[in-house]
C-alpha cells in the first residue's frame, strides 16, 4: 500500500473481513520495511520486535452503540500477525476521564480477546508519563507507547462535539496520562493533537466504520455502514472521513496543524481509494447529521474536558428532543476556564461557584439531563 491510498472493505464477518484487507493492503510488507530499519537496534528478529494495536475504547459501551471500536476487528488483527509470526504484541489504551479503562477493557471485550490470544492490554492510565519533544511541543506521553516499534491504531471513525470528527489522529489521545487529557483542552485541544501525533508515528490506520455515531463520540446514535478501511497516512485517513461526513478539511484545524508538521498529507484529491470488494461508490456516503451544531449554540464552553461537553450535548439533545430546550432561560457554561468564576448556569465541579451547577467530573448524560430539565421548569428559581 501506498501512502496515498486508502483500503476499503465490506461486509458482515467483521474479523475475516480484517484480515483480509491486511492481505490485501499488504500490511507484512510495512512490517518487514520496519524491521528493516530497526536493524541495527536488534530489533528484526520478530520476538524482539514489538507491535502496539491501540483501539478506541472511551467508554464501557459496547460495539453497538457506536462509540467503541469492534473486538473482531482487533481479533482479526491479532491473528493476521500471529499467522505472520509475530508474537510480541499488546493491546494498550486509555479510556476518557471519567471512566476506567479497565472496565471499558472488559465491557468491550477486550479482557477476552487478551486471555483468548495470550496478547496483554496495557492500561495507560496506568502507565507515567514521560516528557517528550514533539515537533517543539513538550507532551507527557505514556511509556509503554513510546516502547512500541510499530503501532497499529484501529480508530473508529465518528463524529466529535468539540472536533466534529474523530479518527486516526485523535485517538491517539488514549497514549496520554488522564492530566494530560485534561490539560490538552487547556491548550486548546487542535494543537497539541497535531503534536502528538509528531511525537507518536502511528505505522498502519485499521479503521473501524461499521456504525460510528455521527455526532458524539461516546455513541448511542449507531449509523450503520459495515466497511473497515486501512491506511498508512493518519492525516489522509482523517481529510477522507471528513468528506464523508460532509466537512470541509478547513472545518477540523488539527488536520492541517498536522499536515504542516509533516506527520501527513491533508490534500483529500491526492488520495487513491481502493476496494477489497466490489461496492457502488454511493455506499461510501453517509447521511448528514448536524445534531450537535443544532444545540451548541447554547452552550458557552471553555477548555471543557472531552467526556464533561461530551455528556452536554447528547443531553441538550434529548431537551430537545422533549421540546424544552427552547425553554433554557441561560446559556449553559462548562469547563476549566470557568474554574473559580461566578454565573448563572454551569456544569461540571469547574463551575461549583456558580448560582446554579450540577457537580461531578465529569456528571452524566442522565444527570445533565435531569439538572437541566429541573431547571428549566422551575424556570432558575
Amino acid at each position: 500500500m501506498k501512502k496515498n491510498q486508502i483500503y476499503m472493505i465490506h461486509g458482515l464477518d467483521y474479523k475475516e473481513m480484517t484480515k483480509e484487507l491486511l492481505r490485501e493492503s499488504g500490511l507484512e510488507e510495512h512490517l518487514m520495511q520496519k524491521r528493516s530499519f530497526l536493524k541495527k537496534d536488534g530489533k528484526e528478529d520478530l520476538d524482539k520486535f514489538r507491535i502496539g494495536i491501540k483501539p478506541n475504547l472511551v467508554s464501557p459501551s459496547t460495539a453497538d452503540w457506536g462509540a467503541t471500536t469492534h473486538p473482531q476487528i482487533v481479533a482479526g488483527i491479532i491473528e493476521y500477525l500471529q499467522e505472520c509470526g509475530y508474537t510480541n504484541v499488546v493491546m494498550l489504551e486509555g479510556s476518557w476521564v471519567g471512566d476506567k479503562t479497565e472496565e471499558a477493557a472488559r465491557v468491550c471485550g477486550y479482557l477476552e480477546l487478551s486471555e483468548k490470544y495470550q496478547v496483554p492490554f496495557l492500561d495507560m492510565q496506568k502507565e507515567k508519563g514521560v516528557q517528550t519533544d514533539c515537533a517543539g511541543v513538550l507532551l507527557n506521553i505514556c511509556k509503554a507507547a513510546l516502547d512500541v516499534d510499530f503501532l497499529i491504531n484501529v480508530p473508529v471513525l465518528k463524529g466529535h462535539c468539540q472536533t466534529r470528527i474523530t479518527c486516526a489522529l485523535k485517538n491517539l489521545k488514549g497514549l496520554i496520562p488522564n492530566s494530560e487529557k485534561r490539560r490538552f483542552h487547556a491548550m486548546g485541544l487542535h494543537k497539541p493533537i497535531a503534536h502528538l501525533n509528531a511525537g507518536i508515528r502511528q505505522d498502519f490506520i485499521v479503521t473501524d466504520n461499521i456504525c460510528g455515531d455521527l455526532d458524539f463520540e461516546d455513541g448511542g446514535h449507531p449509523v450503520e455502514m459495515n466497511r473497515i478501511l486501512a491506511g498508512c497516512d493518519p492525516v489522509l485517513m482523517d481529510a477522507y472521513v471528513c468528506q464523508m461526513m460532509h466537512y470541509e478539511a478547513e472545518d477540523v484545524p488539527y488536520l492541517k496543524m498536522a499536515e504542516e508538521l509533516n506527520v501527513g498529507c491533508a490534500d483529500i484529491s491526492k488520495a487513491q481509494i481502493c476496494f477489497c470488494r466490489k461496492m457502488d461508490v454511493s455506499e461510501t456516503v453517509f447521511p448528514k447529521s448536524r445534531k450537535v451544531i443544532e444545540v451548541e449554540d447554547l452552550v458557552e464552553e471553555v477548555e471543557s474536558c472531552s467526556a464533561c461537553y461530551g455528556y452536554l450535548i447528547p443531553a441538550l439533545n434529548m431537551l430537545k428532543e422533549d421540546g424544552l430546550l427552547d425553554q433554557l432561560p441561560e446559556k449553559i457554561c462548562i469547563g476549566q476556564g470557568f474554574r473559580g468564576r461566578t454565573g448563572e448556569l454551569g456544569i461540571g465541579h469547574c463551575t461549583r461557584k456558580f448560582r446554579n451547577y450540577l457537580d461531578g467530573c465529569p456528571p452524566t448524560e442522565n444527570q445533565i439531563y435531569e439538572f437541566l430539565k429541573k431547571q428549566i421548569l422551575s424556570g432558575l428559581h
